[in-house]
């Protein structure tokens, strides 16, 4: 049985991380959230870097968690996990993934793009140890790089926020103004406006740069959500990590309008359990299944390496059909699926 303690027992399970710069509590970030869950710990051990809002955020970070969990279990293996902080420097990301290689984690995982000069750096001067990355590249014959089609599952969003409302006006909220986000952005707003171009889309990130805070303030999430149903938005797509929970709560408070959730199928998570009935979809992104496909390829002792892709066509990202909210457009998601496959329709991955 899996079992989540809290770092004292990663402690004694891992003494040369006690023994570690990080000392058994503090790491370079001093909020980092630090825990350890296991299957009884003799096998495979994982190491997690996450981003902000670590586990428990309810999207983006827990999916990494559900593959490492998974494979924990399925590998009887343990997960040390440490969590970033939104004033992280590069030396903090460096010292995190450090002290997971330096106490004997393999693999080692970066959840989230903010770690890809880090872990240059770092596979660099620990060639012995299998890195994974989500969600960026990193060039190292070490190192799998884990990316995901985002625009091509936010285009099948855009489809059904275009058949769903009734006001011809959406929104999109996006976490953190990057290149990654922007992925998202382009294609909600392209599969909007292929289903209907009189469709008005609004955007707004809630930070930019350097600046993740985007990702992690269910606060900015609600006063943008509620900005733009104020400004007559009756269906809002987020992408912005647990700020997004912050959205979906402002939208249930409106009759009528709808959210569509983003990363994990959030209308089947519990904490967002009173606001299920005004989720419409959401836009998987099955970061479980990179995370687990990479331990175990690590556990097999042939780790995965280079660039490896989850599009739409190897359901690395999806639209969840929880609710039975989109049974009625089904068909016509299931035709928009297809041209995305066969190559008829290409998504944009800038606005």
């Amino acid at each position: 049985m899996r079992r989540v303690a809290k770092l004292s027992a990663a402690c004694i399970a891992t003494a040369a991380l006690a023994l570690s710069a990080t000392a058994c509590g503090s790491t370079s970030s001093e909020n980092d959230k630090d825990s350890a869950s296991s299957g009884d710990g003799k096998g495979i051990k994982i190491g997690l870097a996450f981003d902000v809002g670590g586990r428990g955020d309810r999207s983006f970070n827990d999916s990494a968690a559900r593959g490492a969990d998974k494979a924990a279990k399925e590998f009887d293996g343990s997960v040390k996990e440490l969590t970033a902080k939104t004033t992280d420097t590069e030396a903090d990301r460096e010292q995190r993934l450090s002290d997971l290689a330096d106490a004997g984690f393999n693999p080692i995982i970066g959840v989230g793009y903010a770690y890809s000069k880090s872990m240059t750096a770092v596979a660099k001067k620990y060639p012995k140890t299998s890195f994974g990355i989500v969600d960026s590249v990193v060039d190292a014959p070490n190192v799998d790089s884990i990316t995901f089609t985002e625009e091509q599952g936010s285009y099948l969003a855009g489809v059904a926020a275009a058949l769903k409302t009734k006001k011809s006006h959406v929104g999109f909220i996006g976490g953190v103004d990057v290149p990654l986000i922007k992925k998202f952005e382009a294609g909600f707003v392209q599969g909007v406006k292929d289903t209907n171009a009189k469709i008005k889309v609004d955007t707004q990130y809630l930070s930019h740069g350097t600046d993740t805070s985007g990702f992690a303030s269910p606060d900015k999430g609600k006063e943008a959500a509620q900005g733009m149903l104020d400004n007559g938005a009756d269906v809002i797509y987020s992408a912005a990590g647990s700020s997004g929970n912050g959205a979906i709560e402002a939208v249930s408070g409106k009759k009528g309008a709808w959210s569509i959730g983003v990363d994990s199928d959030q209308y089947n998570i519990p904490g967002l359990a009173k606001y299920k009935g005004s989720i419409l979809t959401s836009m998987v992104k099955n970061v479980d299944l990179g995370v687990f496909d990479f331990v175990k390829t690590v556990h097999d002792g042939k780790a995965l390496t280079g660039v490896n892709s989850y599009s739409l066509a190897k359901d690395g990202v999806s639209l969840s059909t929880s609710g039975g909210f989109i049974s009625d457009i089904q068909p016509k998601l299931d035709a928009a699926k297809k041209k995305i496959v066969d190559g008829s329709i290409k998504v944009k991955t800038t606005p």
